[in-house]
């Protein structure tokens, strides 16, 4: 009974120091002025409905961290872009045309933070979906293995194979893009 009680005491003492780590290092909306970073944002449609999109940093959960202000260096797709951040917001100068992967990725003292977005752009307004990594793996891999499983649905498979490819080329997202963004999200899981 002496050693049950000790053993609860000692997990109780564990998982009273595993929760205050915890807290002790998770990004607080108080940053200081020297160590502030992104190590995480969301994307949406700028406030001003100009075709623009509004990239805002965010701490772990999506909260916004509105103390983020500064020049900042991100990839949109690719190309290298020098952000402002105003209350934790930077506005792309670029304007959005027609609908479009984008693959935005930013790089700090902690690693490298990437995400892929479809904009879908009708009229005026601009709807942002994010894409996971493992979307883009499992719709190719499910059409292999559905060709594989039922061999009379090969060229038909092949067929969609093309078709996906073809439309996510030509809407944006390169080859490049989508190895980038599957190794950043198996960088994540591990």
């Amino acid at each position: 009974m002496i050693l049950r009680t000790k053993l609860n005491r000692f997990l109780l003492l564990i998982t009273f120091l595993f929760l205050a780590t915890l807290s002790a290092f998770s990004q607080s909306e108080q940053l200081p002025s020297n160590q502030i970073s992104i190590n995480n944002f969301i994307v949406r449609e700028n406030l001003l409905k100009n075709d623009k999109i509004a990239i805002i940093a965010c701490d772990a959960n999506e909260k916004p961290l509105e103390t983020v202000n500064g020049t900042f260096q991100f990839s949109v797709n690719g190309f290298k872009q020098t952000l402002r951040f105003n209350d934790g917001v930077a506005v792309s100068p670029q304007q959005i045309d027609k609908s479009t992967f984008i693959y935005l990725r930013h790089e700090n003292e902690t690693g490298t933070h990437g995400k892929l977005y479809y904009v879908i752009k009708k009229d005026q307004d601009l709807k942002i979906i994010q894409i996971n990594w493992l979307v883009l793996v499992l719709i190719p891999l499910v059409i292999i293995i559905l060709a594989t499983m039922f061999r009379k649905f090969i060229l038909i498979a092949a067929v969609v194979l093309i078709i996906l490819f073809i439309f996510n080329s030509n809407q944006g997202l390169k080859l490049g893009t989508f190895f980038e963004t599957v190794f950043d999200g198996l960088k994540s899981v591990f």
